[in-house]
């Protein structure tokens, strides 16, 4: 897959501060100051957010079956959902999501968000690195390289790290993690994307592996709303997968202490190893690093208990993969974690072929509000919500004529389609209750006010507090424009 380099688009203010600060010369030491002088860029949301969590919806979402049905078109178009209206005069989404329909003035969508490829693993690179062209050598495999650009996850976790965000990450504490699961295709193949790529693997982000990979060819969120990739052709046995998270508790006779005094001596050997440490001890001591801080802080230990959380919280949210990841990622950020991606469904979950309807109304559509609303409801309740950005997409959105794929399927889907898509933001200081861009009158291409993944990245780092001016180093120390384009406008 060739792609030709192509030079970010900047407003004429931020290319005047670019330039008198040098081509890219950012130094480190400038980043406070800068950050200060950059309050004022495009409103008050600038810095207002300290966490972000980004959640993954991995095989695309239906546009015309959540955020941007389409009533007055054609039946082969339109689907078999209707709009309902939501809190918001003017602004109706999918009857199936009433949870989210009441509380509409915490959450915004884009509805004219597009990129240039149909294929699950580009797609899957262009929103989880916010390109929206291949770095060079991508190939579109699934298979990720030290030449790919690096993830969304690991820039904001880098810029936490160097404190180039509005809240830095505690010393000891992942700045990113991904939970509750890498996203590997059924052939096995890991999607790429999600890692640090170009910035070296020591800015991977922190995995959390607390949903076992299992059959690939079950989906949805286990145990309550699973169901078989083909429903003409299921797998012979039951979806048996148990969530579980890592357990962090010490080893017998280790207290905080003990652990103290080991981490000393590390230090101690680390110092004098230091001339000797090639690029894979610094990785090892990056994720090292991480773990110790996530066995020292007990307010971590009990961010991963969501199995064992008392019955009222486990009802609100919903007792499956999908309620309990999204608990585990209130509790991570409010425990200092700058960046978190939640991963609702492996494998392609939400690439809805064929049963698209059903699927959705009874499997995907349930999990999904109930645990969104509840996340919103305890940061909005706790004060976090301002302080904390949710955004939501998938790899792309899917195509406006249903088609049925009658050997696999019962029943009529959607298929891939990069053209279009509607992405969800809600929390860190952007604005509720709008609606931005339109897609056209079949809900296949933007017709007002495109957005790119370049720009829902931009739209990210601002709210944290990045700089617009700031940077990203490879493994060669070169610099690296953080944004490539500027955030969306109507949202800040």
């Amino acid at each position: 897959m060739a792609h030709s380099p192509h030079h970010p688009q900047f407003s004429r203010r931020v290319a005047l501060q670019a330039g008198s600060l040098g081509l890219m010369g950012l130094g480190m030491h400038e980043l406070p100051g800068l950050r200060a002088a950059n309050a004022d860029v495009g409103g008050t949301s600038f810095g207002r957010a300290k966490s972000c969590i980004y959640i993954f919806l991995s095989g695309g979402l239906a546009q015309h079956e959540s955020f941007d049905l389409k009533p007055e078109a054609p039946a082969e178009i339109r689907g078999e959902f209707s709009p309902i209206a939501t809190a918001t005069p003017g602004m109706e989404i999918s009857e199936h999501l009433p949870r989210l329909a009441k509380r509409s003035a915490q959450w915004s969508v884009v509805r004219s968000l597009t990129h240039p490829s149909n294929d699950h693993t580009a797609g899957h690179f262009y929103m989880l690195t916010g390109r929206s062209m291949g770095s060079p050598g991508f190939t579109g495999d699934r298979k990720p390289r030290p030449t790919d650009w690096p993830a969304i996850a690991s820039i904001v976790g880098d810029a936490a790290r160097i404190g180039n965000t509005a809240q830095p990450a505690s010393p000891l504490l992942p700045s990113a993690i991904v939970l509750p699961e890498r996203l590997v295709h059924w052939s096995g193949g890991v999607i790429p994307g999600a890692y640090g790529g170009l910035m070296g693997p020591q800015r991977d982000p922190f995995f959390i592996e607390a949903s076992p990979y299992g059959d690939p060819f079950w989906r949805g969120a286990y145990p309550e709303f699973t169901f078989p990739n083909q429903s003409r052709k299921p797998p012979a046995a039951a979806d048996d997968r148990v969530y579980r998270a890592p357990s962090l508790t010490m080893p017998q006779g280790l207290n905080l202490s003990r652990l103290d005094a080991r981490v000393a001596l590390l230090k101690d050997i680390d110092r004098q190893r230091q001339a000797l440490e090639d690029a894979a001890s610094r990785n090892y001591d990056h994720q090292r690093q991480a773990a110790i801080g996530l066995l020292a802080d007990p307010h971590v230990r009990q961010a991963f208990d969501v199995t064992q959380a008392d019955d009222k919280t486990q009802e609100r949210y919903g007792r499956n993969s999908y309620g309990w990841s999204l608990l585990m990622a209130r509790r991570l950020v409010e425990a200092g974690v700058n960046l978190v991606q939640v991963n609702l469904g492996n494998n392609e979950t939400w690439d809805t072929h064929g049963d698209a309807f059903p699927r959705l109304r009874d499997k995907l559509f349930p999990p999904t509000d109930r645990a969104l609303c509840a996340l919103m409801d305890d940061l909005q309740a706790s004060g976090r919500l301002d302080s904390t950005v949710i955004v939501m997409a998938g790899e792309f959105g899917r195509t406006p004529k249903i088609s049925t794929l009658a050997d696999s399927y019962f029943g009529p889907g959607r298929d891939h389609w990069g053209a279009v898509q509607s992405v969800f933001f809600a929390g860190g200081g952007l604005r509720g209750g709008t609606v931005v861009g339109s897609s056209d009158r079949d809900g296949a291409y933007p017709a007002a006010d495109p957005q790119t993944p370049e720009t829902m990245a931009a739209t990210i780092y601002h709210v944290l507090g990045i700089p617009p001016t700031a940077a990203w180093y490879d493994g060669q120390n070169r610099p690296h424009h953080i944004y490539n384009a500027e955030p969306i406008a109507a949202l800040i």
